[in-house]
């Protein structure tokens, strides 16, 4: 039994959700001069609490450690900066901003959707713990404070005056160990009468679609609508509205208030998907304990695909290195062997090595040269856009395998 509590509630952590066993974390990403040396694992085994439903990991390195310096940037992704600055003109005309507003978002990565907003002549500030990560935003002109978003933060920034009429946070919320300071923060620097939007992984997507890659140690947290709620309640804070986004693998975007603000009532949607959850069980054991049969089913059928690959003498490669990524084969025991190398446009991972598996990761060039059998896409969450990209692989009769929720390959 593990001796771990709820970083919500506190009660006693008693049932496993997923062990994937010992990993080095998901975004160390090696130098070809660190090849040499050992890397240090992790355990990667998420539980969930019986009392509140919170899918977790425990907290083996400190934020500033994760992401003081982040391989990830937003804006190489075409699907996600589209679909945010289509958020933005919809909040634009939603809360009715102006040069008078104030747009906060917290862990704004390199500028990728403030942009939007500074097109539109309206005020802005980032606020973004990694410091490569923030320096790109801030050369681009996107005024951006370089800090770990809680409490103390939040009530800095009120002292100088800044608060949000409308408060941003895209997948930041599963990467805080220490959820009740962040959502404090939250409280503290939303306006009254201000809103805030947050967007997060659905932990029911996340079941039914065996995203078990999505499981790493920067995302120490998985919510539901149900969970969420909670977390948000404790600290007088109300899901007034709801949307299910496919992004990400199928995420939630939530709209809050002050809890004592009358002027955003509860939608029906965030009725409709309460009972959808409910109906799901996810106010019950029984689904979360039944998840890690469906991700050994997947591991299994991956690692024999692969195996099957070698026997035949197919050539494998992968598109992208995200984190999930790393999950996967990691957990699946698929090294350079397999998978020769794989190929990202963030020119900050190219000439780098994945993490445990060490397979070289290059530019997207390389795969003319070579004219790979097939071509793993691990952020099968950009399936369409990255098929469309790399079309030309079928002229030499190459074909698409993409892992989850269950491997399907493409011609």
């Amino acid at each position: 039994m593990s001796d771990e509590k709820c970083r919500f509630c506190g009660t006693l952590l008693r049932h496993s959700f997923c062990d994937l066993g010992c990993t080095p974390p998901s975004n160390a990403f090696l130098s070809k001069e660190q090849l040499h040396s050992p890397e240090t694992h992790y355990p990667l085994h998420a539980m969930f609490c019986e009392s509140c439903f919170l899918v977790q990991l425990p907290q083996y390195q400190s934020p500033r450690e994760m992401f003081k310096e982040y391989p990830y940037f937003s804006s190489y992704s075409g699907t996600w900066v589209s679909h945010l600055k289509a958020y933005v003109h919809q909040s634009v005309k939603r809360f009715k901003l102006n040069r008078k507003s104030q747009v906060i978002e917290i862990a704004s990565n390199d500028g990728y959707l403030l942009q939007h907003f500074k097109g539109l002549n309206i005020p802005i500030l980032g606020v973004e713990p990694a410091e490569n990560v923030a320096a790109v935003a801030i050369e681009q002109g996107i005024p951006t404070r370089v800090d770990f978003f809680g409490v103390e933060v939040a009530r800095a920034m009120c002292e100088e005056g800044i608060q949000a009429d409308l408060l941003i946070g895209n997948n930041v919320l599963a990467h805080v160990p220490d959820l009740h300071d962040f959502v404090a923060g939250l409280k503290i620097i939303l306006k009254p009468g201000g809103r805030m939007t947050l967007e997060f992984p659905h932990i029911q997507q996340l079941i039914e679609k065996n995203q078990f890659d999505t499981i790493y140690h920067e995302h120490f947290s998985y919510f539901s609508l149900i969970t969420a709620d909670k977390v948000f309640s404790k600290h007088q804070l109300k899901i007034y509205d709801v949307e299910e986004l496919e992004t990400h693998g199928g995420s939630l975007r939530v709209y809050l208030c002050h809890e004592d603000d009358k002027t955003g009532p509860i939608s029906e949607a965030v009725l409709a998907l309460r009972l959808k959850e409910i109906n799901a069980g996810l106010n019950r054991l029984e689904p979360y304990m039944a998840f890690a049969k469906k991700v050994d089913e997947v591991r299994l059928d991956l690692l024999a695909f692969f195996i099957s690959l070698r026997f035949d003498g197919k050539t494998a490669v992968a598109y992208g290195a995200p984190a999930k990524g790393n999950t996967l084969l990691n957990t699946c025991g698929i090294k350079n062997d397999m998978l020769s190398y794989v190929v990202d446009r963030n020119p900050y991972k190219q000439g780098r090595f994945l993490p445990g598996s060490r397979i070289p990761i290059c530019h997207p060039d390389k795969i003319k040269v070579t004219k790979p059998d097939y071509l793993v896409i691990l952020p099968w969450n950009l399936q369409e856009e990255i098929m469309d990209q790399m079309a030309f692989i079928r002229e030499w009769h190459g074909r698409f395998v993409v892992p989850i929720p269950k491997l399907q390959v493409f011609s």
